[in-house]
């Protein structure tokens, strides 16, 4: 389900708007009809995201990516068995996005990419194991390396940027194009703990043993996550979907206290810039 939308541009200008005069109702109402042709002509996505009243239906799209079930999908993955080939190499990003979007039709199509995909861009480089999924050599736990993360280098992530040109071309305002990422707590797990794990043991414990150093990484972590945020939408992404995956992991009191904080700033940052977009927190 969608969270109630955030469009920058819109909020600004209401901030900005003058005192009410018969003039000014005649240019908003004006402005209002101008609108609501311009949004007739937009994906019904991105119209429910927005909050308009009168849809002729719910819009229905697949969450993540591409159905992996799909024969298309498997006979793809054995000519390309490598995962970060598949999602870091323009073209097979944009075959494998479009290939339910071709049998479906949903009202949204989501970037074929991963969370962990930035992470080589600000300095942490990784590896996806068949057997174990990601593997992070040298998880980040010390105030050092937090240290030595980078702000993140977009030009590492021009794959992301050119698929998502090239998709918003191919769908061609027939459906609504989301990028995503993941948010800085789930984020900040792989990078403790150096992959999958079951129990969260290192980064539960840095709440209380290094609080100052998982702070310093989440902050990183959400200005990081900001700029790539800032990059898909000005590449072509209408929607941005925030994965927070292992939130859930953690007590409400204590997703409060470490995630939710993190997940703001990437909102509060995202206010500053005159960006038309919406967000989705899974």
């Amino acid at each position: 389900m969608l969270s109630p939308a955030t469009t920058a541009t819109a909020a600004a200008f209401l901030s900005a708007a003058p005192a009410s005069s018969s003039s000014t109702h005649r240019r908003r109402s004006r402005r209002a009809a101008i609108s609501a042709s311009l949004s007739s002509e937009e994906p019904l996505l991105i119209r429910a995201a927005r909050g308009e009243d009168g849809l002729p239906r719910p819009p229905a799209w697949m969450m993540r990516q591409a159905g992996r079930y799909m024969a298309s999908y498997q006979a793809l993955s054995k000519r390309h068995p490598s995962f970060r080939e598949r999602s870091e190499t323009t073209d097979l990003i944009v075959e494998i996005t479009l290939q339910p979007w071709h049998a479906f039709a949903p009202d949204g199509v989501i970037l074929f990419s991963d969370i962990l995909t930035p992470l080589p861009a600000i300095g942490v480089p990784f590896d996806i194991s068949e057997s174990k999924g990601p593997v992070i050599q040298s998880p980040v736990r010390t105030e050092e390396q937090v240290r030595e993360l980078v702000p993140i280098d977009l030009d590492k992530l021009q794959f992301v940027g050119e698929s998502l040109k090239i998709l918003r071309n191919e769908i061609d305002g027939k459906a609504a194009l989301l990028g995503f990422v993941g948010a800085p707590w789930t984020i900040a797990t792989y990078v403790v703990e150096g992959g999958m794990t079951n129990t969260y043991t290192n980064i539960k414990r840095m709440c209380h043993t290094a609080p100052n150093v998982l702070r310093g990484l989440l902050s990183h972590l959400a200005e990081a996550i900001s700029d790539y945020i800032i990059y898909q939408v000005n590449s072509g992404a209408q929607c941005i979907q925030i994965f927070d995956s292992w939130g859930g992991q953690l007590p409400p009191h204590v997703w409060e206290q470490w995630s939710k904080p993190y997940i703001r700033r990437l909102w509060l940052r995202l206010r500053q810039n005159a960006l038309t977009y919406h967000l989705c927190c899974i």
